[in-house]
């Protein structure tokens, strides 16, 4: 791994050290060479950031070839890149991407949420598509060094973030099925405001007769090719007067991910000690989110209890509609909840299954214990607590 004191001395220009010829480079962040550009792009007033609409002045880029593996990393001005159109990411769709975000706290400094979470997560998806091997904690480094390059494009509101995409795809050129022995890393960086214009209830629509993943099959990793099947089903939901997929599984309807998010229910217990807050368990078909595991972790924790003053119950469990239907006719179903990192956590109010819908009673605001778990994680994400060092300073 590069020494990260080694890219905050960089100026402008410079390139690191060479690789060993002798042996395939690995990505190393020390060999990081700077060209700024020119002109840097106005600041876009915040009520009009769209998410992913905007990106910052400069990206990251570094590329892998088998005779001499990973290049040198540059920053360079934002803007296309030139691919041959017979590579592997456009004929077979070897593409891996990660999703974090930069906040400011009150001192100042640029926190990025779990990011050591995420670099996990990229090394096994590059790994399920056979792409090249790649050094998460390096790409770490240059997300950080990125966030502190952009700083100025931090919005300093609550609930704006600098959104980082880190991603990999496969550049073999070439239109043999098989594994592609280049690849190319890129990290783009965009500015933006909550997911939801207003964080307001969303409705599901429960869908079986597509899915959104299978056993043994990509789900559990976060690659490109598990989402542009969604949009059809999507479309047809907003069609019916849906914002969002609830994806059902199997022939007993099991209920696995909202759109591209966790879902977890809170349902009420028949012992009266608090309430149950569940998901679908990580059997390969479920994306192991960064903020699920963290709405897991604090409802598992007696500090967060005593501090919401709620008395949670994680469950990572198989659960299907059947089940739903009936905590719903019993009024133990209390709370629906969407969580992921560009949402954080959102509330659902009503779930559409086989012509009739399921009303979720929270009306049109948010529950207690989604209200209670969305501000503590924007309370971490934002610097205003400190919690298990999960909020990691990028250093200047």
């Amino acid at each position: 791994m590069g020494d990260k004191d080694s890219i905050t001395s960089l100026a402008p220009g410079q390139t690191g050290g060479s690789a060993n010829p002798k042996s395939l480079a690995a990505l190393d962040a020390s060999t990081l060479s700077i060209t700024l550009a020119t002109t840097l792009k106005p600041l876009q007033p915040i009520e009009t950031l769209r998410f992913g609409q905007t990106f910052s002045d400069h990206m990251i880029v570094a590329t892998y070839d088998p005779e001499r593996g990973w290049s040198a990393p540059e920053v360079k001005p934002h803007g296309p890149i030139t691919l041959d159109p017979a590579c592997s990411c456009f004929q077979y769709g070897g593409n891996v991407f990660e999703g974090m975000k930069a906040y400011l706290g009150p001192d100042g400094k640029a926190r990025l949420f779990r990011p050591d979470m995420n670099m996990r997560r990229m090394e096994k998806s590059c790994a399920r598509l056979a792409l090249p091997p790649i050094d998460g904690d390096v790409v770490l480094e240059l997300v950080k060094f990125l966030v502190n390059l952009e700083r100025r494009w931090i919005p300093k509101e609550s609930g704006y973030s600098l959104y980082m995409r880190p991603t990999v795809i496969a550049t073999r050129p070439g239109l043999g099925v098989i594994a592609s022995d280049h690849a190319m890393l890129y990290i783009l960086a965009s500015p933006t405001g909550p997911y939801y214009e207003k964080l307001k209830p969303i409705s599901l629509l429960a869908v079986s007769d597509n899915v959104r993943a299978w056993p043994g099959g990509t789900g559990g990793h976060k690659v490109a090719g598990n989402y542009s099947p969604g949009f059809l089903p999507q479309r047809a939901a907003a069609e019916k007067g849906y914002e969002q997929i609830l994806w059902l599984f199997g022939d007993d309807r099991r209920i696995t991910e909202a759109g591209a998010m966790n879902f977890f229910v809170v349902v009420k217990r028949d012992d009266g000690d608090g309430v149950d807050l569940i998901t679908a368990p990580l059997d390969g078909t479920i994306l192991p989110g960064v903020t699920r595991a963290s709405c897991l972790a604090l409802a598992s924790d007696p500090e967060f209890h005593k501090e919401s003053s709620l008395r949670l119950h994680p469950q990572e469990l198989v659960y299907t509609m059947s089940d739903l239907a009936k905590w719903s006719s019993e009024g133990k179903l209390l709370e629906a909840l969407a969580i992921g990192t560009a949402v954080i956590v959102g509330p659902c109010n009503r779930i559409g299954y086989e012509g009739k819908d399921i009303v979720i009673p929270t009306g049109a605001g948010m529950g207690p214990v989604g209200t209670a778990l969305r501000k503590k994680i924007l309370d971490i994400q934002e610097g205003r607590t400190e919690w298990k060092g999960w909020g990691v300073v990028c250093p200047q």
